[in-house]
């Protein structure tokens, strides 16, 4: 998105240095992630990153809010969601902005989603260093906030394993082993030496939860890294298991799971900001906009896009049953604003931050950035083509 700097980048790349780069993070864990990585990051201007740290203030300012908690009761109303020991505030907190143009041509980012839940905090800074050793990343371009690679893996590791000693600190996951994201989990654990554990192996004793070493000791949790996602959950009847969200037990939540609820497509219709397009919950809904072709439906508590239905019509929405449960949101169109030697390409900004406690809100720390040639940001969308996937921005200072 800087033309000079995607012009240079565009002349240097070659299929080997791709390829080198592609090695570098294969063996950094000895795994090779199932998600295409993108043969380039993206270059982000500085009037971009003034609209887009904005962005992330005004949704902050409504998450901040005394009674944010009461705004978003509603979300916590199903007993199976309810997870005791809820903090003050969430730990965690991603905001993804689709790269849009303003009635100037400007660049503009428009929300999409926010989300109170870790993200790829330790895949990301692996591949922004990979970018950097393979290929021609100027100095005074980042993919860091105002803050140094050594200091940002000093502080996760104070938010997520504190004062504790890793081996009672766990990643929690289901399965860990089959997720897309495994990579990250991999970087979290050799980054913290924290274990990675999938739900079904851990065991309760009374209020107590202990998960079992290599050597066959019980090891008590004291902290758990939640990286579970309840709508994938909700659907593994099969996955034996004793431990219960929905039980008090002596561990502490870093970043608590009410919060994936709370901060989700919840929150999108309590903000006004024009960083975020029109989002109305469909139960409150009087009448339908006269464009709908404009809008996209979308489930409150579904994850990764499913569920989404992008082309709505009135009888779509006549059709639904638990209106209270989704929301009708204007729809961010895009800017192919990335030339690539293969065709033009769009993006979406993931912004991550962390809330430390005794802090007033959240700070950007890192992105996440998707490309994207297809109608929508996602494997699905973008099979068969070259220069998308996963990648990072480095911003100008």
């Amino acid at each position: 998105m800087v033309e000079h700097l995607r012009q240079q980048y565009n002349a240097a790349f070659t299929d080997d240095k791709y390829k080198a780069f592609l090695e570098g993070i294969h063996s950094a864990y000895n795994h090779k992630p199932s998600f295409r990585i993108a043969e380039t990051p993206i270059f982000i201007p500085k009037y971009l990153k003034h609209r887009l740290l904005e962005a992330c203030d005004e949704v902050n300012n409504v998450i901040c809010s005394p009674n944010f908690k009461e705004l978003t009761q509603n979300a916590l109303q199903d007993a199976s969601r309810l997870v005791p020991g809820e903090d003050k505030h969430t730990t965690f907190l991603q905001m993804d902005f689709g790269i849009c143009l303003d009635a100037e041509g400007k660049l503009m980012p428009q929300m999409v989603e926010v989300q109170g839940f870790p993200t790829l905090y330790f895949f990301q800074e692996l591949m922004a260093k990979g970018y950097r050793d393979h290929f021609d990343i100027p100095s005074n371009y980042h993919h860091l906030n105002n803050i140094s690679s050594t200091e940002y893996v000093k502080k996760l590791r104070e938010i997520i394993v504190g004062d504790c000693s890793p081996e009672n600190v766990i990643l929690l996951e289901i399965e860990p082993h089959k997720q897309a994201t495994q990579i990250d989990f991999l970087g979290t654990a050799h980054h913290l030496g924290i274990k990675i554990i999938c739900i079904s192996e851990l065991i309760t004793e009374g209020k107590n939860v202990f998960y079992t070493d290599q050597n066959g000791l019980k090891i008590q949790v004291r902290r758990i890294y939640n990286r579970v996602i309840f709508d994938e959950l909700f659907k593994r009847d099969d996955l034996q298991r004793q431990f219960d969200f929905t039980k008090e037990y002596n561990v502490e939540w870093i970043g608590h799971p009410n919060w994936f609820f709370r901060i989700s497509k919840f929150t999108m219709p309590l903000i006004n900001s024009p960083y975020v397009p029109a989002c109305h919950f469909l139960h409150q809904l009087e009448k339908y906009p006269g464009d709908l072709e404009n809008y996209v439906l979308k489930p409150l508590f579904s994850f990764a896009g499913s569920g989404v239905l992008i082309n709505v019509t009135k009888q779509d929405l006549d059709a639904v049953q638990d209106r209270e449960n989704y929301i009708l949101q204007k729809k961010v169109t895009y800017t192919p604003a990335i030339k690539t030697p293969t065709g033009p390409a769009k993006c979406e900004i993931r912004m991550l931050m962390i809330w430390e406690k005794g802090e007033k809100k959240a700070r950007v720390v890192n992105n996440l950035v998707r490309i994207s040639k297809g109608e929508m940001v996602g494997v699905r969308f973008n099979k068969d083509k070259d220069w998308v996937g996963a990648s990072v921005g480095f911003f100008e200072d």
